[in-house]
């Protein structure tokens, strides 16, 4: 029997994660938060000392790291060496250092093999930044999830309000530039859009809206199939 696959790539905070998530639930689909497992990855870096600017040590220590995401009562954890991170990694730090050990071959090998491994097995949905050109070259669907700048930090910022956490909306903002230029620019994998994937712009749409345009191009690509 067939396993469908949907890649949704974009910058930070274009909404990725929160999208896929409804999406996977409406469809009954496995959602796998590849950008949560490099986040972990991160904070391994973090918590043993390692640089994450420092190649050779994160290469090196990549072999004693071992991330796996579980599902509790419907809801996505992810263990890092048998230790539930789940709570600990949605921080800007975490995002910045994901993304600082994210640029990395020897990082990017090991999260690919399980990746690849999940969606072979299973009906996927997952989101990050090379998914449709690397991970998943074949899925069914690929859709470039994107917003601009301003709309994205704006968001971010409403989030962390909400969390009770102080910030700087300038500073959100002037951060997620960074990151889409180091992201885009990295050497290894680089943030892009597939050449087969679906540009779709949520700077003036709503959640439903987006979970809506997916679910109904999904339906279209796959409509002999799913009938």
């Amino acid at each position: 029997m067939k396993n469908y696959n949907i890649a949704i790539d974009g910058p930070a905070g274009a909404g990725k994660s929160t999208i896929a998530k409804i999406v996977a639930k409406k469809l009954e689909y496995i959602y796998v938060d590849t950008g949560a497992m490099y986040r972990a990855m991160g904070i391994y870096m973090l918590n043993n000392g390692i640089s994450v600017e420092d190649e050779e040590s994160v290469s090196k220590a990549c072999k004693d790291v071992k991330i796996t995401i579980e599902y509790i009562k419907g809801e996505q954890q992810v263990i890092l060496n048998g230790d539930n991170v789940t709570g600990t990694i949605r921080t800007e730090e975490a995002g910045k250092l994901a993304s600082a050990v994210a640029k990395y071959k020897a990082v990017r090998a090991k999260m690919v093999e399980l990746q690849k491994s999940l969606a072979a097995s299973s009906n996927v949905i997952m989101d990050g930044r090379d998914i449709g050109s690397v991970v998943l070259p074949n899925a069914d669907l690929k859709i470039y999830l994107t917003a601009s700048s301003g709309e994205r930090a704006l968001r971010r910022w409403k989030e962390l309000e909400e969390k009770g956490i102080p910030s700087d909306l300038n500073e959100i903002e002037t951060d997620i530039i960074k990151r889409d230029q180091q992201d885009m620019n990295r050497k290894i994998s680089p943030l892009c859009q597939a050449e087969d994937a679906v540009l779709l712009d949520t700077s003036d749409l709503t959640i439903d809206e987006v979970i809506d345009t997916i679910i109904s191009l999904f339906q279209e690509k796959c409509s002999e199939d799913l009938v």
